[in-house]
């Protein structure tokens, strides 16, 4: 059974939620109300899941959860407090809490989450021999994905567990990291995969169009209006509607997806008739939506209902084993597309791959070997068949690394991207292609490193 430790400084509380778990016959259970003691109760390691309050006198939860995050202790904790206070749930969020829940708790909701949280612990637990693309009992649904990184596969695990349910889920992940394809994923391991999965992406519309097209209009509800037209929520009833770039929405409309997520139903623009609709939402970014809510950008309510089931998706230099057998991936699919013969990848183009930082991640990647595979005329990729600006990044790298000049991954973005920009003429949309990355992300980060 899964062994879960609730800290709380209300003896009823812990009384309640120690009965509530027992009755369901999944859970060992140990409390505790003295905060001075947590630590040491802690270090025992005696537990897989935390159910922790946040206001206790001594030792508070953002104290505990400081505590974890220093010494890498990796339990799942699922916070529970009485006071609504954003900070502190951003705090607590950004420490590593896997959930965040307001008393009174909904027993319903603890459970869903609990669900989940027991599924990791499950994954966590398993050998390195067992965690492989071969015991997952699906591997067909992740043809799309070619990986033998251990952290991708750990994320199929729990892709096969998300899937079964109808919640909706929330995938993270810089531009290129395949959050479409989880996406995917998910819905061909649901109970909807024989139905429609639709993809819109916030980041292309204008918000005002977006309203339309989301949930439909009304003839005449603005100029070119013509007739009544469905939304894409409506085209996908019964199946899924993945929503990438989340974080581009505007505030009134984060508010409508609100209500379709709680209730099911929404209005036409134009229109005071109630519509209803049966869509599961998975959603994506490539913002920290923890800091857009501090700045008032996106609503935290938004945040904690769609957050139910997370998923993090790590860059490609995080998991640098699979940059090799990517690019040899790419080389046979483009040396079909291009009638080319080539065999292989030189050696040191494979180490200017695996030493790069990759900020359009496995899509940049993708993009290089296709104009290298073009240009490259004997039957290996060399350096000099590589994509100028690649080729004037790794010089750049080698000059620092040579005069020990070290920079942040920020500051060589940033002069990545500078260099991409000038050798496109400042073209966006022809940058953005030479990154990998989206021109509304391309835009995002021009104005972050204050570059026009």
């Amino acid at each position: 059974m899964t062994r879960v430790l609730i800290i709380d400084d209300d003896q009823s509380i812990l009384n309640y939620l120690r009965l509530f778990l027992l009755q369901t016959g999944k859970f060992e259970i140990e409390t505790l109300n003295d905060s001075k003691k947590a630590f040491q109760v802690i270090e025992k390691g005696n537990f897989d899941i935390l159910l922790l309050d946040m206001y206790m006198p001594s030792v508070s939860g953002l104290d505990i959860l400081k505590y974890l995050k220093d010494r890498k202790i990796d339990h799942i904790t699922i916070v529970l407090t009485g006071v609504e206070d954003i900070d502190l749930a951003i705090a607590a969020m950004k420490l590593g809490t896997f959930e965040y829940f307001l008393k009174p708790i909904d027993d319903n909701k603890l459970m869903e989450v609990l669900e989940t949280a027991i599924e990791k612990v499950k994954i966590k637990n398993m050998s390195r021999e067992t965690l492989s693309i071969k015991a997952l009992n699906h591997p067909e649904a992740f043809r799309e994905i070619v990986t033998r990184s251990e952290k991708i596969i750990e994320i199929f695990h729990l892709v096969e567990k998300i899937a079964v349910t109808d919640s909706s889920v929330l995938i993270w992940g810089e531009s290129g990291t395949g959050k479409e394809l989880i996406a995917k994923a998910i819905h061909k391991l649901s109970g909807r995969k024989d139905k429609k999965f639709i993809t819109v992406n916030a980041g292309v519309f204008a918000n005002e169009i977006f309203s339309s097209e989301f949930f439909g209009h009304t003839k005449g509800a603005f100029t070119g209006a013509v007739s009544d037209k469905k939304g894409l929520i409506e085209e996908a009833d019964g199946g899924a509607l993945f929503l990438d770039e989340i974080g581009e929405l505007s505030l009134p409309i984060q508010v409508k997806l609100l209500r379709v997520l709680q209730e099911g139903d929404f209005y036409r623009v134009g229109s005071t008739k109630k519509f209803t609709a049966d869509v599961r939402i998975i959603v994506a970014t490539n913002k920290d939506l923890f800091e857009e809510i501090q700045n008032g950008r996106f609503r935290k309510d938004l945040f904690f209902r769609l957050n139910i089931n997370s998923i993090y998706l790590p860059p490609l230099r995080d998991r640098k084993v699979d940059i090799d057998f990517l690019a040899n991936h790419f080389l046979q699919i483009f040396n079909q597309k291009y009638d080319k013969h080539i065999d292989g990848i030189s050696d040191a183009v494979l180490n200017h791959l695996k030493n790069y930082s990759f900020p359009g991640n496995v899509r940049e990647l993708m993009n290089i070997i296709n104009s290298a595979v073009i240009i490259e005329s004997s039957k290996e990729i060399k350096k000099n068949s590589l994509p100028h600006y690649f080729l004037e990044t790794i010089k750049t790298t080698d000059i620092v690394n040579n005069s020990f000049a070290l920079k942040s991954i920020q500051e060589v973005e940033k002069e990545h991207i500078q260099k991409v920009l000038a050798l496109k003429d400042w073209n966006k949309t022809h940058a953005s292609k030479a990154l990998g990355i989206s021109r509304v992300s391309l835009i995002a980060k021009i104005k972050k490193y204050n570059l026009e």
